[in-house]
């Protein structure tokens, strides 16, 4: 068992060596070849270079790979060569040609296709290393093998590309080369390759692989499809007499040129060679053939969603079908066709297949669609002048033919599209409101653009009106598209067949050796926005949409003009509107009557409406300004529309009086009387009686259907206690509320509604009238501190935009009573009880405060008064020796973080209970940045026992270190001033210890009333300069 271990070992060891020594072996002279291919590669420039010399070379390196199962690295090796070749011949087309490209420049003998049956073809191979191959010959070579060795790498996907890109490629170097090609041989090497590729990738697919990527075939078996037709054109396939003898000799070149059949396709009922030979046999093979590969293309273009390329193969088969005497056939696909183009505004081509249909629809007799695709043609300026002028000539010359023919309406008229006649520009109405009473005189003044290349004689045109009884006003949104001139302007496209511009910009790609321009286009930026399916939206462009005919009867309701000629371009037609019976009055179609075609436009877009009215009478009263304001003269404006009611002499209006607003009024007053048209026909003065209740307007004689504008002043005075802004406070600390709907919270001003009761002489009713009133300004007051003195601080706010100008402000009293005697039922008290001052000075030998070097706080408590009878009941008080004291707690501290307090920050002194006593208080404090920093706030509370036991004896300037202060009583006013006091020393917090007792009634902290305390440092600020920096820096010079 050792001897056959060790044997294994050793062989094994000895495999591994071999190997190891093969693969070097093997390396070093695959490194050494590719030296010398890369030598020979860098001769080329040199006189005797050949690149089928070369090309044998690279290709045993790429024989090699392939040996070795190596696809990648064989396929670029061929992917090289093909671009080295490509380069060679874009030179040798911008002038710089190699000498060894005059073997590829021979004519063109044999054009069977390409070869993709066999993994190499050493005919053609043998051909290349004799230098004797034609460019045809090379790249059907390359290719061939590129396409063996995609499929050994699965990516059969890849071979159809390559196939496509190829084929367009030899066309373009055969043409740049210059070569001599037999007419249709080309034709018909690019037919036989498309389907030889395609035969290659069913033979290595399955059916439902090639369903489900017919996207990269499709444009093979399109590619086929166009050169089968060109085939077909060239050999008189097409025609309707047949190929002629001339056409027969072109068939019997072509053929002869295809060679025998290869014996890899000679078994092959369906073989590329036969389908080519049996189409060109015969018309009726040829149509065959021709008929299965287009409707293969549309199929595979419909499957995927590019309908657009589908109808593109199909546009194509009309004009097959055209050459073969089958209009309707044509017809359809051409129809189909022209969805898109119009959908996707393409100009040009709508223009060619428009035309293409018309030829179809004068064959089929179709006298209808051919009229309606002449009116679309003959106002299409992608045409010529004469080409226009044909096809409204042959409208003119249908209109004026007798009403004998087969498949009219029975009177005869066929109705067309005006979209294709006229172009609406504008409407105008006369008077602009578009508002009359009843018998008015309303003109509507319609402007069209002909787009006729020649005159057109119209015998009448008319405008159907609908009528409806609607209120007055009710139309006012309906009318929105009209301008306030009384112009309605008419889109330049519908709306629905409205599409975004091209927004197109250029594409170039330059060299990167030498920055030559290799290639340029045209993209478009907003491609997602214009390549969009509308197939499902109807357009009237289309020649099948044409709208039925429209009987335009003589009647009351609609407009009509006689006799009209329409110029090219821009024309004028006036119409005078009925207004018989009040209602609401909406244009709803348009035609132009020209012999027996009716120009129909079915609806007007946008709405145009004028409204006739039979009015009652109408009062209103409205502010002159934005706000009407309480306390001052205001303006408001009444406006009686007398409708269909005639004001006589003797009438008048009755205001009624109240004390809150009464009506001001002056001598000079007058009236202004305006026509329906706001046209100013005169002036009269008013007449205006007062008495106790009710003021009396006398109004002047006006007509019906008439304005009549007076001003009135009237003043609304401010209550004697105005309403109050929700949420503002009292003087006794209150809060005043109030409905919100009785405040304006964007202006800030308080509201008062005046209710205006008028009797018209018109009605037997009241008319209510409301105004509204803004009180202008806002009142509050505050009361003050300064040391032992109060103030009381009145401010007065202006909420308006009205500039008023405050002076001669005074207090005085309205009631001349006695002095009384007046009783405080306030329990508490304003008066200041203490005064608060402080003083920082820095440090010893230092004038200014600096950052971080300690500075001394001195806080002076000074008591002001002597403790009235309120205060004795309020406070606590504790007799030491003879001295009445009381207890206040102080607290340092700095919510600005400017101030940092070392040491205590807040402890309980004991007050003596006598006007001006004063306590001091000594602390540190480290300013933390330089500047100008206020002083640390500083805050005074009463401090309440309750009684407690003793623990710790407060003496005059100690300090209450007690973090269980934090159980305060919670229901202080100010719950800010009742958090927790934290030491910043090393203190025991009281009731802490090892020995804890039971917790007593706990000491409390009391805020002060407003006023109580007078804080002396509130504003005051320090200058603290920025530290001194003494740090040395040691520079050596050399």
């Amino acid at each position: 068992m050792k001897e056959s271990s060790r044997s294994q070992e050793s062989w094994s060891s000895f495999l591994t060596k071999l190997r190891t020594l093969l693969l070097m072996s093997f390396t070093r002279n695959l490194g050494r070849f590719e030296d010398e291919m890369r030598t020979l590669r860098e001769k080329r420039t040199e006189p005797g270079w050949s690149f089928c010399d070369y090309f044998m070379v690279q290709e045993e390196l790429a024989f090699v790979f392939e040996m070795l199962q190596q696809f990648e690295d064989a396929l670029v090796q061929y992917d090289e060569l093909d671009a080295l070749f490509t380069q060679y011949v874009l030179n040798f087309g911008a002038g710089d040609g190699a000498n060894w490209l005059g073997s590829f420049c021979q004519p063109v003998r044999s054009w069977n296709g390409l070869l993709l049956r066999r993994p190499i073809d050493m005919e053609k191979r043998d051909l290349i290393q004799k230098g004797e191959a034609s460019l045809l010959d090379l790249r059907s070579y390359l290719f061939s093998r590129q396409c063996t060795l995609l499929i050994f790498l699965q990516r059969p996907w890849e071979v159809t590309a390559r196939a496509l890109e190829l084929l367009h490629n030899c066309v373009q170097e055969l043409r740049l080369l210059e070569v001599s090609v037999v007419s249709g041989a080309l034709d018909c090497w690019v037919f036989l390759s498309c389907l030889e590729v395609l035969h290659r990738i069913e033979g290595c697919c399955d059916r439902t692989q090639l369903e489900a990527n017919s996207s990269h075939t499709v444009g093979l078996w399109t590619y086929a499809t166009e050169k089968l037709k060109c085939l077909g054109d060239l050999c008189g396939l097409v025609s309707e007499n047949g190929p002629n003898s001339e056409d027969l000799n072109k068939t019997v070149d072509l053929l002869a040129g295809l060679g025998a059949e290869r014996p890899e396709t000679a078994n092959s009922p369906q073989s590329p060679y036969k389908k080519l030979k049996e189409a060109l046999s015969s018309v009726e093979a040829f149509e065959k053939h021709y008929l299965e590969l287009s409707h293969a293309a549309m199929e595979m273009y419909k499957a995927i969603g590019r309908l657009r390329s589908a109808r593109l193969v199909g546009k194509s088969l009309a004009e097959f079908y055209m050459r073969k005497g089958d209009p309707q056939s044509a017809e359809d696909f051409l129809l189909d066709s022209l969805k898109s183009y119009v959908s996707e505004s393409w100009s040009l081509p709508l223009t060619h297949t428009r035309k293409q249909i018309a030829e179809c629809q004068k064959q089929l007799q179709k006298m209808d669609e051919y009229l309606q695709t002449s009116a679309l043609l003959a106002s299409d300026t992608n045409l010529s002048d004469e080409e226009r002028k044909h096809f409204c000539q042959e409208i003119l010359t249908f209109a004026s033919q007798t009403t004998e023919g087969k498949g009219q309406q029975k009177d005869g008229r066929v109705a067309l599209s005006m979209s294709s006649f006229t172009q609406l520009q504008e409407l105008r109405f006369r008077p602009a409101s578009a508002l009359v009473h009843v018998g008015a005189v309303l003109q509507l003044e319609l402007r069209v653009c002909s787009l006729m290349p020649i005159p057109v004689r119209a015998e009448q045109l008319a405008a159907s009106i609908h009528f409806t009884q609607e209120q007055p006003g009710t139309t006012a949104q309906k009318r929105a598209a009209q301008n306030p001139d009384g112009t309605v302007t008419f889109p330049a496209a519908s709306p629905v067949a409205a599409s975004p511009a091209l927004e197109l910009c250029e594409i170039q790609e330059h060299s990167p050796s030498d920055n030559a321009l290799s290639s340029a286009g045209v993209a478009c930026k907003n491609m997602h926005l214009l390549m969009r399916r509308h197939d499902s939206a109807a357009s009237l462009d289309t020649p099948n949409a044409a709208p039925s005919a429209v009987a335009m009867e003589d009647g009351a309701q609609m407009l009509k003009a006689s006799d009209v000629t329409l110029s090219p371009g821009n024309n004028s037609i006036v119409f005078t509107a009925p207004s018989q019976k009040p209602g609401t009055y909406t244009l709803r179609q348009l035609c132009a009557t020209v012999g027996r075609v009716q120009f129909v436009l079915p609806h007007l877009y946008p709405v145009v409406q004028y409204e006739v009215y039979s009015q009652e009478p109408q009062l209103s009263i409205q502010p002159l300004t934005e706000n009407l304001l309480a306390g001052l003269p205001q303006q408001v404006k009444f406006t009686i529309l007398t409708g269909h009611y005639a004001v006589k002499k003797g009438d008048a209006l009755q205001l009624s009086n109240t004390d809150s607003m009464p009506v001001l009024h002056s001598s000079t007053c007058g009236a202004r009387i305006l026509s329906s048209s706001a046209e100013l026909l005169g002036e009269s003065a008013l007449s205006i009686q007062s008495s106790e209740k009710v003021t009396s307007i006398s109004l002047p004689v006006t007509p019906p259907y008439h304005t009549l504008e007076f001003l009135l002043d009237v003043l609304c005075h401010i209550p004697s206690s105005p309403a109050r802004m929700e949420s503002e406070r009292l003087t006794n600390g209150q809060i005043s509320h109030r409905a919100r709907s009785r405040t304006r919270f964007s202006s800030g001003m308080a509201v008062i509604d005046q209710k205006v009761s008028v009797d018209c002489p018109w009605s037997i009713y009241s008319t209510l009238v409301s105004l509204t009133f803004h009180v202008p300004f806002k009142v509050k007051h505050s009361l003050l501190s300064a040391g032992r003195r109060k103030f009381i601080q009145v401010c007065l706010q202006n909420v308006s935009d009205t500039n008023f100008r405050l002076t001669n402000q005074t207090l005085t009293e309205n009631q001349h009573t006695p002095s009384l005697e007046l009783l405080s039922l306030n329990t508490k008290t304003h008066s200041t009880l203490y005064s608060v001052r402080a003083e920082l000075r820095p440090a010893a030998g230092e004038q200014h405060c600096r950052t971080g070097a300690l500075c001394r706080l001195e806080v002076s408590l000074t008591r002001l008064t002597e403790p009235s009878d309120t205060e004795r009941s309020d406070e606590e008080f504790s007799d030491t020796d003879g001295l009445r004291t009381t207890r206040l707690m102080y607290e340092v501290i700095d919510n600005n973080s400017n101030w940092a307090v070392c040491g205590k920050s807040s402890g309980v002194v004991s007050m003596p209970v006598a006007a001006m006593a004063t306590h001091k208080v000594h602390m540190e404090v480290m300013p933390l940045f330089a500047g100008h920093l206020p002083f640390p706030n500083i805050r005074v509370f009463k401090y309440l026992p309750h009684h407690a036991s003793p623990v710790i004896q407060p003496d005059t300037d100690s300090c209450l270190e007690n973090d269980s202060l934090s159980l305060l009583d919670k229901t202080l006013e100010d719950q800010a001033d009742t958090a927790s006091l934290r030491s910043r020393g090393s203190v025991q917090s009281l009731g802490s210890g090892e020995s804890a007792q039971p917790r007593g009634p706990m000491p409390k902290r009391q805020a002060f009333g407003p006023g109580q305390v007078f804080n002396g440092t509130q504003g005051r600020q320090v200058l603290v300069l920025p530290a001194a920096d003494h740090h040395v820096m040691e520079v050596n010079v050399t």
